[in-house]
């Protein structure tokens, strides 16, 4: 019996949590192709065929959703970050992993990163800071990377800090120009931008 209760437990887990991503999932294509301002609730209510009720038992507002939305890219980012500075290897070969990594996680979640960078004057100012303060935590531990790449010589960075800030803008800047539809593939694109991006520590 108890078996029986956990599993269920399990489940509705999950479905709460499926219900969640398709809200999140329709909200993206709406703020995507309609901008944040002229997308509602019962526009996104419309396209999942449910309640606005249905939509307020998962999220208080339009404004949380974006949040939410806003917040993935940086989270996302930041898991692969750590991840690759916790791997093996010199610093320029975790520089490319991060290149790549991160890289994809900016291709394959573009529509989160494209509205983050375009309507992230409609979040709330909390919100603003907590994400702020996410991507300042990303530059930073790029950074460190990049001044232990100066110590073992293999990088000859002036100013790790602002290189960091260079590259993370570079590798976000990819969800504005990427086509999916296009003829260069992302391992075109990641091979392509961490050519261009080791150019910034080169000794």
């Amino acid at each position: 019996m108890a078996n029986s209760k956990v599993i269920k437990t399990g489940l509705n887990r999950e479905i709460a949590e499926f219900k969640e991503r398709r809200i999140v999932e329709e909200a993206v294509n709406l703020f995507y192709t309609e901008g944040y301002e002229n997308t509602t609730l019962d526009m996104l209510a419309a396209q999942l065929e449910v309640t606005k009720p249905f939509i307020y038992s998962y999220f208080k507002s339009k404004n949380e959703l974006l949040f939410h939305v806003c917040y993935t890219g940086i989270k996302l980012s930041q898991e692969a970050l750590d991840l690759c500075l916790q791997s093996d290897g010199t610093a320029t070969e975790k520089i490319k992993r991060i290149t790549e990594r991160v890289g994809s996680i900016i291709l394959q979640y573009q529509q989160y990163i494209v509205v983050y960078l375009r309507e992230e004057k409609n979040l709330h100012s909390d919100d603003s800071r907590r994400i702020r303060k996410q991507r300042s935590v990303f530059d930073h531990r790029l950074a460190a990377l990049l001044q232990e790449g100066n110590s073992t010589g293999e990088f000859a960075v002036a100013n790790p800090l602002m290189t960091a800030t260079t590259i993370g803008g570079t590798l976000s800047w990819m969800a504005f120009w990427f086509n999916p539809n296009g003829g260069i593939t992302q391992s075109e694109i990641l091979l392509n931008t961490h050519r261009l991006i080791a150019k910034m520590w080169a000794p």
